[in-house]
C-alpha cells in the first residue's frame, strides 16, 4: 500500500444528485429532487483534496442540471492545480448544447464521459450521433479505441481533448451497486452473490494503492469519501472537514480496509473471527456482495471510528 496520500490517481466525485431526469435503477437517488450541496461545502471539499490528482471525473446527479456550481467547482480546481489538470465531466448528455460545450472547454474539462447508453437513461444512448458531432466539431477525440475498462489499452496522447459513452449493464458497470437507492426500491437490483463488484476498476480494490492491475481510485458521494462507487455503509470521512490523504492514512492502518484493498470482502472479518466460509453463506443469502459488506459494516464496526465493536471483539 501507499505510505503517502497526497498524490491519488484518480478521484471520483458526485458534487450533486440533482438531475434531469429519475431513472429507475439509480443508486445514488438522484433526481429532480436530488441531495445538494452549498457552494460553500463544494470549495471546503476542494481545499481537502490532495496536493496532485492524475484525474478527476465530476459526476452526479447530473452535474449540467447543477451548472452554476459546476463553474465555480472547475474554477476553482484550475485555480488549485493549474491549467493542465485533467477533468473528466460525466454527464448524461441530455443538457449539453453548444454553447455549454465551449464553456467547459474553456475551464479545462480535458474529457466528456456519456454516461446513458442503456434502457434505463429516457434517450436510451438515442442522442449519441448528434453528441459525438458535436464533440468532433470541437476537435475532441473519440477515446473508446484507445481503452479498456480500468486501465489504458492504447496511449491517448495527453493533450488530447476526448469523449466517451458507456451505460450500465448486469455484467460490469453497477453490477455491484444496484444494491443501492432505487434500483433497491424498485427490485431490478441485480441479485448474483458471485459478482464481485469490490474487484473491479471503481470497486474499493486498489484505493490504498499497492497493485497496478486496476487505477487507484477513491469516490466522494456529495461530502461522504467511499474507497468504491457504491460507497461503504459508513463513509471513511467528511471531506468537509478533513483532509483527504490524512483520511486515507489513518485508513490504511484499519484491517478492514487492508482487506478491501485486495477486492475481497469476503475476508474482511478473519481478524474478528468471521470466517470467508460464513461470509460467502451471507453472500449467498442477501445474494449482492455489497449488500454483504452493509451487514458486516452494521453487525461488526463503530459507524465513527470504524473500529470492531467491543462485543465483537469479545467473542
Amino acid at each position: 500500500m501507499k505510505t503517502d496520500f497526497n498524490h491519488c490517481e484518480t478521484i471520483y466525485w458526485v458534487f450533486t444528485q440533482l438531475c434531469n431526469d429519475k431513472c429507475a435503477h439509480c443508486y445514488n437517488s438522484s433526481g429532480p429532487q436530488g441531495t445538494r450541496m452549498t457552494d460553500a461545502e463544494c470549495l471546503s471539499i476542494i481545499s481537502n483534496l490532495p496536493d496532485k490528482i492524475d484525474k478527476i471525473i465530476l459526476s452526479g446527479g447530473e452535474p449540467l442540471a447543477e451548472k452554476k456550481q459546476l463553474y465555480l467547482i472547475l474554477d476553482t480546481l484550475r485555480e488549485k492545480y493549474g491549467a493542465e489538470q485533467k477533468i473528466t465531466l460525466q454527464t448524461n448528455g441530455d443538457l449539453m448544447t453548444e454553447k455549454i460545450l465551449d464553456t467547459l472547454l474553456e475551464k479545462g474539462v480535458k474529457g466528456i464521459s456519456i454516461a446513458s447508453l442503456d434502457r434505463f437513461h429516457k434517450h436510451a444512448g438515442a442522442k449519441l450521433d448528434s453528441l459525438k458531432k458535436l464533440f468532433d466539431s470541437r476537435g475532441m477525440i473519440d477515446a473508446m479505441p484507445y481503452m479498456t475498462i480500468g486501465k489504458k489499452k492504447n496511449e491517448i496522447d495527453p493533450s488530447w481533448r476526448t469523449y466517451s459513452y458507456f451505460g450500465a449493464n448486469e455484467e460490469m458497470w453497477l453490477g455491484g451497486n444496484w444494491a443501492r437507492g432505487r434500483a433497491m426500491e424498485n427490485d431490478i437490483w441485480m441479485k448474483d452473490p458471485s459478482h464481485n463488484f469490490c474487484a473491479i476498476q471503481s470497486g474499493a480494490r486498489n484505493f490504498l494503492g499497492g497493485y497496478t492491475d486496476v487505477i487507484q481510485e477513491v469516490s466522494i458521494q456529495l461530502w461522504a469519501l467511499n474507497p468504491c462507487c457504491p460507497g461503504t455503509k459508513f463513509p471513511l470521512g467528511d471531506m468537509r472537514k478533513e483532509k483527504l490523504a490524512d483520511v486515507l492514512l489513518r485508513i490504511s492502518k484499519n484491517k478492514v480496509f487492508q482487506v478491501l484493498n485486495t477486492g475481497n470482502p469476503l475476508k474482511m472479518g478473519e481478524h474478528i473471527g468471521i470466517t470467508e466460509a460464513q461470509a460467502i453463506k451471507d453472500t449467498e443469502v442477501l445474494q449482492n456482495i455489497c449488500s454483504y459488506c452493509d451487514l458486516f459494516f452494521i453487525k461488526n464496526l463503530h459507524p465513527e471510528t470504524l473500529e470492531p465493536l467491543t462485543e465483537q471483539i469479545e467473542k
